[in-house]
């Protein structure tokens, strides 16, 4: 049976900062969304927006404080990614400043203090 498959199209306007010269250099995307539903421009603005506040609180946060994209695991990365999950979610609940530089304290605190930021609080 073949389904009808419904799309919509995004456009959006990038900026991109320079790293050497610190000018900002524009440009756009066209991004295609497939669905097998049709949906109201509403409901595609808003299921794209809820993708991209994933990528953007999570997936970004995750690469930048513990450098995911960086690892050249090659032997049981999930496991790897398990725990990189595990420590980043410790940090989240505990988050006192930016994760890096909780990242950072944690380190330096030592083992004792990380095992104690394993313990559930009641709010």
């Amino acid at each position: 049976m073949l389904a009808l498959l419904h799309h919509v199209v995004g456009h959006d306007h990038v900026y991109t900062r320079n790293a050497q010269t610190g000018l900002l250099r524009h440009s756009s995307e066209t991004a295609f969304y497939v669905a097998n539903t049709p949906v109201t421009a509403a409901r595609a603005a808003e299921a794209i927006r809820a993708h991209w506040k994933i990528e953007n609180t999570s997936h970004y946060s995750r690469d930048v404080t513990l450098g995911e994209d960086r690892s050249r695991i090659r032997t049981n990365p999930g496991v790897f990614a398990r725990l990189r999950s595990f420590a980043f979610n410790i940090l989240k609940a505990n988050q006192t400043d930016t994760l890096s530089q909780d990242r950072y304290r944690a380190s330096l605190a030592g083992v004792k203090n990380l095992l104690s930021l394993t313990v559930i609080r009641k709010r």
